[in-house]
């Protein structure tokens, strides 16, 4: 699998199937779209499996030509590698198309469902993490991909889930991946990694807006180090007003009438107000009030010799990527 990332990979499962989650670098060329595999499934099961694949062959030869054509300009060194959920008759038919035409084919064995097992397995070894936290607005983020030009290691959760991790967190994103896709982006970026020296990763809830961190990770992310970043209030508005400030006043209103209820009605209406006068700071600075007090509730879970409070630097990040390199 790992020479496949270099050569042409054809994941000729359904496109819904590749959405849900697929081998990161794989292609998608659905042998069957997502009616027609329904269409031959239900087939199987009324009529009997001579029946389904008869159905098969006849959608797939109107096909065969196209399949030839798509991966002409694609392929590398005239090697083909092939998987469906579990390199069954699917990935076994495109073979038989591609050997034909002369490329050299290898199906992967156990298909998709092979490769889950593994990035399940893999997530589930013990990782000797480093948790970077801090209120929002501390610049978390920012420090953990300094850390990463300086050459550490990371994770970086909130952007493998195209998503910061709070009401705000997905304006300006793309669409996040499906949950079991994020757990495969996860793995891609870990099998990078050498297990044996500290990994940084962001302090997170347990679902980074709509992606949810696989449970083994999550885990060991609640009994790792903690290193609490204490900011001070002004820096975090600044940065807060830099990173959200350009975006459409209209997402930014969805944004905080989703906490309502946390917020409360008052200060909603208040940060509302702040909103539509342009006092972005004011903005900021109310709907703190929420996430601090859920972040600190958050912190006091850690023991006491877990937690490692770092005072913020009056060089900035650079200097609180020092401080934290110091602790290893």
């Amino acid at each position: 699998m790992r020479e496949s990332r270099q050569q042409l990979l054809l994941d000729v499962r359904s496109p819904g199937e590749y959405a849900v989650g697929h081998i990161p670098h794989a292609m998608s060329l659905p042998l069957f779209d997502d009616a027609e595999r329904a269409v031959v499934g239900t087939a199987y099961v009324q009529q009997g499996r001579a029946e389904a694949i008869e159905l098969g062959l006849e959608i797939v030869g109107k096909k065969m030509a196209d399949f030839v054509r798509y991966v002409k300009p694609l392929v590398r060194d005239n090697k083909i590698y092939i998987h469906c959920w579990r390199g069954g008759m699917r990935s076994g038919s495109m073979a038989w198309l591609y050997d034909l035409v002369g490329y050299e084919v290898t199906v992967l064995k156990g298909g998709y469902k092979a490769y889950r097992h593994h990035v399940l397995a893999a997530l589930a070894q013990p990782l000797p993490l480093r948790i970077i936290g801090g209120r929002t607005g501390s610049g978390k983020t920012e420090l953990l991909h300094v850390l990463a030009q300086r050459g550490e290691q990371i994770i970086d959760l909130e952007g493998l889930a195209c998503h910061r991790g709070s009401a705000f967190g997905g304006i300006g994103q793309e669409a996040q991946p499906r949950t079991e896709h994020f757990e495969n982006l996860i793995h891609l970026q870990l099998s990078a990694l050498d297990t044996t020296e500290p990994i940084w990763i962001e302090d997170e809830s347990k679902s980074v807006g709509r992606c949810v961190i696989p449970d083994a990770l999550w885990r060991q992310m609640r009994v790792a180090p903690v290193y609490a970043i204490e900011a001070a209030m002004d820096q975090r508005i600044e940065r807060l007003v830099r990173d959200y400030g350009t975006f459409p006043k209209e997402e930014l209103e969805t944004a905080i009438r989703a906490i309502e209820r946390r917020l409360g009605n008052e200060a909603m209406k208040a940060a509302l107000v702040a909103l539509e006068e342009g006092k972005l700071d004011e903005v900021v600075r109310l709907t703190l009030r929420y996430y601090d007090r859920a972040y600190d509730k958050g912190l006091s879970g850690y023991t006491a010799g877990q937690l490692v409070r770092v005072p913020g630097s009056e060089s900035g990040i650079g200097g609180l990527a020092d401080t934290l390199m110091a602790y290893k």
